[in-house]
């Protein structure tokens, strides 16, 4: 099966080690004793304590092999210069036509986005519309309500 590429910047692959520490070195060996004192008390059929631990071990597991195939395969995406250019990386802002509103985004790989924080990865629609694209350019977003313009106002 081959691995899809996969951009991170520096700051999101310093979080992933970061999360990936914690969780192998704090999170693992503590469901690790939480689970064997389970055992302890024997009759595991209905040992809440036991299936509990086993499942959160299973999640941090899964995690844990998420985290290390991410950062194996990643792309890291250096800080450079400025850019004319929208990239993965890229600070942009950006304004809807005809809404006056600018709005604040930066561009990352699918691995670090979250939209809460404004980061948007560059394969949503916004991000792949934007890739490419430079200061006063519009670009057209098809959305789930419709087509959306933006201009982009600056690139960071």
């Amino acid at each position: 099966m081959a691995t899809e590429e996969s951009y991170l910047t520096r700051e999101g692959e310093d979080a992933l080690r970061r999360e990936l520490r914690q969780l192998v070195e704090t999170r693992r060996p503590a469901l690790a004793r939480k689970l064997k004192d389970a055992v302890a008390q024997g009759d595991l059929k209905e040992n809440a304590d036991y299936h509990d631990a086993k499942e959160q071990l299973g999640f941090v597991e899964g995690r844990v092999q998420h985290i290390e195939s991410v950062l194996r395969n990643a792309i890291i995406v250096e800080d450079a210069e400025p850019s004319d250019e929208v990239r993965v990386g890229s600070t942009v802002v950006i304004q809807e036509v005809g809404s006056g509103e600018n709005e604040e985004y930066k561009i990352v790989g699918s691995a670090e986005a979250n939209p809460r924080e404004r980061k948007i990865s560059q394969k949503s629609p916004i991000g792949s519309a934007l890739l490419g694209s430079q200061i006063g350019e519009k670009v057209s977003v098809s959305t789930p309500d419709g087509k959306i313009r933006f201009k982009i106002i600056e690139i960071r």
